[in-house]
Order: C-alpha cells, then sequence, then structure tokens
C-alpha cells in the first residue's frame, strides 16, 4: 500500500506580530520535522514565517512547502514556498486550504483566518490554535463553533504538542 502524505495547514494573519511570526516559524519547522507537508495561503505574516520555519528545517529544500494563492502569479509567493498552485479566486481559495489540509494549526488570525476555521469545521477537520498567539483564532479555544459537531477547538502550548494532539485525531 502506497502512503498517502499528510497535509497539515498553518492558517492566521497576513499582517501577524513578531509573536505570531515566531509561533508559526516553530510551527513550520515542527511540521517538516515529523515528517509533513506544510499547506498555507503562500503570502506573508503566519505564511510566510510557517514557511521559512519549515524550509529552514528541511535545509533549504521547499518541496514539501504548498502555497495556495489567491490570484494568479506563480511569483506572488512567498520565497520560501516550493509548489504554488495560484487560484485566481481571492478569499475563496480559503476553502481550498481548509479542504485539502488533514488538520490545520492557527496561529493569531481575523477574519480570513475565521474563514478557513469555520471551512475546516465543516469539513471535520482537526483544528488546532497556538496559545498565546493573539488573533481570533485564541478566542476558539475550547469552543464549539455549532451543534453539527461533537468537538471543542484545541489549544496547543508549542508546536510538538500541537502535533501530538493531531496524531490523535486523524488516522496517520
Amino acid at each position: 500500500m502506497i502512503k498517502r502524505v499528510i497535509l497539515i495547514g498553518v492558517i492566521g494573519s497576513s499582517t501577524a506580530s513578531e509573536k505570531a511570526k515566531e509561533i508559526a516559524y516553530s510551527v513550520g519547522r515542527e511540521i517538516i520535522k515529523q515528517g509533513y507537508y506544510l499547506i498555507c495561503g503562500g503570502l506573508g505574516g503566519v505564511m510566510e514565517a510557517a514557511s521559512k520555519g519549515a524550509y529552514d528545517a528541511s535545509g533549504g529544500n521547499n518541496e514539501k512547502i504548498i502555497g495556495i494563492l489567491p490570484g494568479h502569479a506563480k511569483g506572488d509567493a512567498n520565497n520560501y514556498v516550493g509548489i504554488s498552485i495560484p487560484t485566481g479566486i481571492g478569499f475563496a481559495r480559503n476553502m481550498i486550504i481548509a479542504c485539502s489540509s488533514d488538520a490545520v494549526i492557527a496561529v493569531e488570525g481575523g477574519s480570513g483566518t475565521l474563514s478557513e476555521i469555520s471551512m475546516a469545521w465543516q469539513y471535520g477537520k482537526p483544528i488546532i490554535v497556538m496559545k498565546g498567539s493573539g488573533g481570533i483564532s485564541e478566542t476558539l479555544i475550547g469552543k464549539q463553533l455549532d451543534s453539527r459537531r461533537d468537538y471543542k477547538i484545541e489549544g496547543a502550548d508549542n508546536p510538538y504538542s500541537a502535533l501530538e494532539i493531531i496524531k490523535r485525531q486523524i488516522i496517520i
């Protein structure tokens, strides 16, 4: 049997705080260290920091870093993305990220991140929020978005524990 690649989505602010960028960088590093692929919106802020962390953890290899871009140009991706997928659909690309991810890790974030969290919720994906990152995501720790799922969004103190939570929730 061929093993399926696990895609961990990292979602969060495009105009992130320095603290959020540090957290996202560590999340990206841990994703690659544990052998997974990173998928994100491919632009700046949390997306770029997570991509850089993944890039650095892989020794400068970006083949496991996927950016789902809102525009038409591959060149819009941050410098660390290896697989650039322009969609031309603007914010609707958030659905692709949420649906393609096996689980999502949220760092900080505003309304765009909230849309990705909502879509991940609809698709039954595990949603982990990095504690201390701020933004809309942190307000959702321990909450259920609605009654369609008997699930509460979990918070993680560090990237390792975020991935441990994900391992408990998906079949790897």
